[in-house]
């Protein structure tokens, strides 16, 4: 995920806008298709199984206002309305696969949607992990979605990230320390500071495991190619480039604001905070080490808004002063990972996300589209000339 600045009005013959009116933009990769998010509006875009371009653009409240903009509440609250946005966009691009599945042949149907159904499991598991690098960017947003049902099920699918998030990040890793601890009789308490160094190295391990893992699959190694093309199309929008294949082609798949950085800069925060603050907690000793683990799990559970809070601010500053110089280095353990969860795209999945980078920046610069459905574009050069969002 990342942030920008466009020539989508060049393509209109007008001049770009300053740079202090650029607007941050945020990104996720979706089932053949990319989401980007402005302050003001939201798109998805996919490709259909003809090579066309549907687009969804909605208007979103800008919440950075009062208490919001406040340092460490804006991460959180970055990380909630974004989680609810990014189920949104998973959601309509699976929708998107599966009414083209419909149009097939019976045979290859049958066996086709049980692979989406897996796909579909697949993504929500990703989506506490590879998707929090859309989902925490700087100025990410509240998905709008339609009805109530649609809410409902917006607020499901978050639930589900983040019991998975808490599984994973938390609750396995410790379970796994525990283990270690026992096979090999050290004798450590679990809220020694060795015993979370150990847990800390754990979740490091899982987390990568995980992407190595689901990297091997061929759908999933399609949307991690698709996180290498919003990566590519930010960085030419932060560029000032214009938004064309041939630009974004030379623009590396790494970016400091990824979520895949935040993933793993949550896993080393945590670290420091649970060896720090450990010892400080109230004392755990039942005679069980099961209801041990259990209770430091749970006196765990309110410390992780205060951790990805702070990650958030921390990250920031990475982006924006470590980008150049030695300081670069803080950035490496960060890019290594990402280097897991992005593959070089090809040229038609980086006309998805020029397209719904351009689709975005409709709204925020001033030029309301006249249709509340999705349109229907045939090709990526009928968008780009396009002066708002009309089939």
């Amino acid at each position: 995920m990342t942030d920008a600045r466009t020539d989508l009005q060049q393509t209109r013959q007008q001049p770009a806008p300053s740079a202090t009116a650029r607007p941050y933009i945020g990104g996720q990769a979706v089932l053949e298709g990319v989401m980007m998010r402005a302050p003001h509006s939201f798109s998805i875009v996919v490709r259909r199984r003809d090579g066309s371009l549907l687009v969804r653009e909605r208007a979103v409240a800008d919440e950075r206002v009062g208490i919001r903009r406040w340092p460490l509440v804006r991460g959180v609250s970055s990380l909630v309305e974004s989680l609810r946005l990014g189920s949104e966009s998973l959601r309509f691009s699976v929708e998107q696969l599966e009414k083209d599945l419909a149009a097939e042949e019976a045979a290859e149907l049958a066996k086709s949607k049980a692979s989406t159904a897996g796909l579909s499991a697949l993504l929500l598991l990703r989506a506490f992990g590879l998707s929090l690098f859309s989902l925490l960017s700087t100025d990410d947003g509240q998905a709008v979605a339609s009805g109530t049902d649609a809410k409902k099920g917006a607020r499901g699918a978050m639930g589900v990230m983040l019991v998975f998030a808490i599984a994973f990040l938390i609750a396995l890793p410790q379970a796994a320390a525990a283990g270690i601890n026992r096979l090999f009789n050290l004798g450590l308490e679990v809220q020694s500071p060795l015993f979370q160094v150990i847990t800390g190295a754990l979740k490091l391990t899982v987390v990568v495991g995980y992407m190595l893992l689901i990297r091997r699959v061929p759908d999933i190694r399609r949307v991690f190619q698709y996180h290498g093309a919003e990566h590519k199309t930010i960085s030419t929008y932060e560029a000032g480039e214009e938004l064309v294949v041939a630009n974004a082609r030379a623009k590396t798949t790494l970016h400091p604001r990824c979520g895949t950085t935040f993933l793993v800069m949550v896993a080393l925060v945590s670290i420091l905070v649970f060896t720090a603050v450990g010892g400080l907690l109230p004392r755990i000793h039942t005679g069980s080490a099961i209801a041990d683990n259990v209770l430091f799990f749970l006196e765990k559970l309110p410390f992780l808004p205060l951790i990805a809070a702070a990650t958030f601010e921390i990250q920031r500053v990475f982006a924006r002063y470590c980008t150049t110089g030695p300081l670069r280095a803080l950035l490496w353990p960060g890019f290594l990972v990402q280097k897991i969860t992005t593959i070089e795209p090809d040229d038609d999945q980086l006309e998805v996300a020029l397209a719904s980078l351009r689709a975005t920046l409709f709204r925020e610069h001033g030029e309301v589209p006249e249709v509340a459905d999705d349109v229907s574009f045939a090709n990526y050069e009928a968008l780009a000339t396009a002066s708002h969002l009309r089939s």
